[in-house]
């Protein structure tokens, strides 16, 4: 088996992000979607496009798994064998979740890592993510080739699910830094300043944030429809955090008014667009108006 060969379930946004990079990095990328199109661009790319994940899992030790859901990553566990690999699991999903493929991966001699990760679609294209890992130490010393293939840093946060604790506390701050991104643009729009000052110093202050500074230029073009996080599948996140919350006792009084935007952008029509979408949310509710339109 070609010691330089990783896999790849699950050829999404972040998931072909990552390929990409393994394979700018010298890797052999093995990867399986269930959308022939994510297939045909890993193809075109120089990866190898698997039939299935079984198929994929005989030619690979070390696999990575990006997917969008629970039911999709019970399925994916249910088809990889091979003694003594190791799966990185990248996914945002309940640790419950994480821990019931993890036993089903365990009686096929397969150990699974949960790995979150910190960083959009757009950053994870520039190799910008940052690897929350959890699990097994050894096996994780073990894929950090990999992780350094695709990520700019990586952290071994101890016992199985801390990787997943640590990316709700991430993704809580992302919630709300994106909608008070959004309403800083507003409040400096509706009072005569232009969005491209408004990005140039902020960016540059205290009040900056990296959300303002990564999902400034769409709010600025006004502009959605190139996705790095699509509005539809953020619901998914925000529900995981909030019963991860809720579950604790622990108050979230910024988060849970954050969600109203959310839910407010999907009622909108932004549900396939970007998170930054909120954006336009935050122009309608205070009725700026530009003279482009937000794409929808």
């Amino acid at each position: 088996m070609d010691s330089k060969a990783v896999g790849v379930v699950g050829l999404g946004i972040m998931g072909s992000a990552m390929a990409a990079n393994l394979l700018r990095a010298g890797f052999t990328v093995h990867g399986y979607d269930i959308a022939t199109p994510s297939l045909k661009k890993l193809k075109r790319a120089g990866g190898i496009p698997e039939t299935s994940p079984a198929a994929l899992a005989s030619n690979v030790s070390i696999i990575i798994t990006s997917l969008p859901s629970a039911s999709a990553l019970h399925s994916t566990a249910k088809e990889l064998g091979g003694k003594g690999s190791v799966i990185l699991e990248t996914s945002t999903l309940p640790i419950e979740d994480k821990l019931l493929a993890r036993e089903t991966l365990r009686k096929n001699g397969v150990i699974l890592l949960d790995c979150p990760l910190s960083g959009t679609g757009a950053q994870a294209k520039l190799k910008d993510l940052v690897v929350l890992g959890s699990g097994d130490r050894k096996s994780f010393e073990r894929t950090k080739q990999v992780l350094e293939g695709f990520s700019r840093a990586h952290y071994y946060l101890g016992e199985f699910g801390n990787g997943s604790r640590m990316k709700f506390v991430a993704n809580l701050l992302v919630a709300i830094h994106n909608v008070s991104a959004a309403e800083a643009f507003v409040l400096g729009m509706k009072a005569g300043l232009s969005p491209e000052i408004i990005y140039k110093v902020i960016a540059d202050g205290a009040g900056s944030s990296r959300m303002f500074q990564v999902r400034g230029p769409q709010m600025i073009a006004g502009r959605y429809d190139d996705a790095a996080m699509k509005v539809e599948v953020w619901q998914k996140d925000m529900k995981i955090i909030g019963e991860f919350a809720a579950s604790l006792g622990v108050a979230t009084p910024l988060f849970n008014a954050s969600g109203a935007i959310y839910n407010a952008a999907m009622a909108q029509g932004f549900a396939k667009q970007d998170t930054a979408a909120v954006c336009a949310v935050m122009e309608s509710m205070s009725r700026v108006r530009r003279q482009r339109k937000a794409s929808r």
